[in-house]
């Protein structure tokens, strides 16, 4: 297992490029399998759990070419469904909460499909009731061996059907999306995810044949079509990432150029940081955080405490509820922070408490954070990051600290953030990875 010790109170400065987009390249990786045609990707980021769908898809009978750094080709001619049935299967899908989204291009393509629980973070219950019941509408049929812990799905006619989802689910509505492009009939998804990355999917299925209207919006109307072929995707970059560093920049005083952001994508995100005061400023399709020597709170019109809170797009985006909260601790005055979506995600405050932050846990959901105002420093401790956003956010703190802090259980990191160690390095940071 290994860890990373990071020397505290260093001050970055320079060009950051963030990587392809995790949560995008989850739902890209899994459509390459809706078609017999070579899928060629750009931009698929070097991390944990991109990695392990890659794989997972090779085991499958993907033929998978690396054509450059982020670039690779796909090619789903040979799909081995054996597979799906072997232990080494089922070990794979289960490490993987993206696994899931594989069900919907098998089950379109080759009417059946079958995955393990999926793993993924720790971040409380994140139910799969969205992607079952949009998939049933359809004409699917579940079932669930218990024995085996597997989900079993099979459908012999998929039909289009009207359907209104019960939450906006991100990966739900692309599972169901991959499953209808290639039903018999027209699908409509009300109350569909209207997220970039879901918007990306849909471009993407668009370009390989697929006849889907409403991109970006909640009402999506899909009219099945009798196979697709193969494109060409670039993906986005990161929009956790970027927050990541913005939030990174404030809170160890440094200058910093966050390159390629895809500006209009990030929707709320930069206003967000400015409500804490931050200075961001957008030049081309770049972000210039500059350094602050203090960054102050606003409070709402009618004097009340600033509130962030979480919520489906275009709202705030929930991967970066942690990064927020961190970046606050030094900010003049206080947030509350309300984490809507998981009910586990804000645990790992006691952490920062141990490090000298002043936050009030109401309860699972809500935080209050009184900002330092960077007259009372952080100090380094020894800590474990139990999920991805969190373990960003306690490196963050741990930069901004005094002394040395030591993070252990940093695969998790890994599992969304490429060579974050190295490229903090290249700007300056102190930090190593050790065993």
């Amino acid at each position: 297992m290994a860890s990373f010790e990071i020397i505290g109170g260093s001050k970055l400065h320079g060009e950051i490029i963030p990587q392809g987009a995790k949560n995008e390249a989850l739902q890209i990786l899994c459509a390459v399998l809706l078609t017999s045609e070579k899928v060629t990707l750009h931009n698929v980021p070097n991390i944990r759990d991109v990695n392990k769908l890659i794989s997972l898809l090779k085991d499958l009978g993907v033929i998978v070419e690396k054509i450059g750094e982020g670039s690779f080709t796909f090619q789903a001619d040979k799909v081995n469904l054996d597979y799906l049935r072997t232990e080494d299967f089922k070990t794979q899908g289960s490490s993987l909460r993206g696994s899931i989204m594989i069900l919907g291009p098998l089950l379109s393509r080759f009417k059946k499909g079958v995955i393990p629980q999926p793993g993924g973070d720790k971040i409380g219950r994140r139910r799969l009731d969205t992607h079952f019941i949009g998939m049933k509408s359809l004409g699917a049929e579940f079932t669930y061996i218990e024995n085996e812990n597997l989900y079993s799905i099979e459908a012999s006619n998929l039909k289009g059907a009207y359907m209104l989802l019960d939450e906006a689910s991100v990966t739900g509505t692309a599972n169901i999306v991959m499953a209808a492009v290639l039903a018999k009939g027209k699908t409509t998804i009300f109350n569909a995810a209207c997220e970039p990355y879901l918007s990306q999917l849909c471009n993407m299925l668009n370009r390989m044949g697929a006849k889907i209207s409403g991109v970006g919006s909640n009402l999506l109307t899909i009219e099945g079509v009798d196979s697709l072929g193969g494109t060409e995707h670039t993906l986005l970059p990161d929009m956790i990432e970027v927050g990541s560093f913005i939030g990174m920049a404030a809170m160890t005083k440094s200058e910093l150029i966050i390159k390629n952001v895809n500006y209009r994508a990030l929707g709320i995100i930069p206003e967000v940081f400015r409500r804490l005061g931050i200075q961001l400023f957008h030049q081309g399709d770049d972000i210039v955080v500059p350094a602050q020597e203090t960054y102050e709170v606003e409070t709402f019109m009618d004097g009340s405490i600033m509130t962030i809170a979480d919520a489906p797009w275009p709202g705030f985006t929930p991967d970066l509820i942690s990064i927020v909260l961190v970046t606050a601790i030094q900010a003049k005055g206080s947030a509350l922070i309300h984490q809507k979506m998981f009910e586990s995600r804000l645990f790992f405050v006691d952490k920062l408490i141990d490090m000298g932050a002043r936050i009030i846990l109401c309860d699972p959901h809500r935080a209050t954070v009184i900002g330092l105002n960077h007259e009372y420093p952080l100090k380094g401790i020894r800590m474990s990051s139990p999920d991805i956003r969190a373990g960003v956010a306690l490196l963050i703190a741990a930069m901004s600290a005094e002394g040395t802090s030591i993070i252990d259980n940093i695969e998790q990191i890994d599992r969304g953030y490429q060579n974050i160690d190295g490229r903090l390095r290249a700007l300056g940071a102190k930090i190593r990875r050790i065993e």
